[in-house]
């Protein structure tokens, strides 16, 4: 089963290698890993996505609490969770073909960030549904490029 963990880290030199080395170290696999800081200087959040029954996560969950710098782990997959991820898809853009990809564009609500003669630079935001289903029918047109950033997520607030 698919796990999302939100670790919240202190902001400090080697604290990616250690969190990496700890997953490889045990065969645990990291499907996407997100890192960026957080308003509150000298702490960064780490989203890992990644993939085990509950006696792997658990397993994967304790070893990072035990690591100095992590200051916090959450499993997302056990609360409802917004989760995004963005791509750059650059896609071969005929004359023929080009008002056919805009109006794809324009279903999914994304962005053409880049034009040139022959291709178009399209940017992607969303769950990894809607990627998957745009790149799918994207994939006729011929993709040249591909860029994906890993999942972010973040607890949804309380809802009445």
């Amino acid at each position: 089963m698919r796990h999302v963990l939100s670790v919240l880290v202190e902001n400090e030199p080697g604290v990616l290698s250690r969190v990496a080395g700890l997953f490889s170290g045990r065969g645990f696999n990291i499907d996407t890993l997100n890192v960026g800081p957080t308003l509150e200087k000298g702490v960064s959040l780490m989203t890992i996505s990644t993939h085990g029954d509950e006696q792997i996560i658990e397993q994967i969950i304790k070893q990072l609490r035990k690591l100095i710098t992590v200051i916090k782990v959450v499993d997302l997959s056990d609360t409802k969770a917004v989760e995004r991820e963005m791509v750059l898809i650059k896609v071969h853009a005929s004359e023929n073909s080009r008002a056919e990809i805009l109006r794809i564009v324009d279903i999914f609500r994304c962005k053409v960030v880049d034009v040139s003669t022959d291709e178009l630079t399209l940017e992607v935001t969303g769950d990894q549904g809607k990627i998957n289903a745009m790149v799918n029918m994207l994939q006729r047109f011929g993709i040249k490029e591909f860029a994906r950033t890993g999942t972010v997520a973040m607890k949804r607030s309380m809802q009445f």
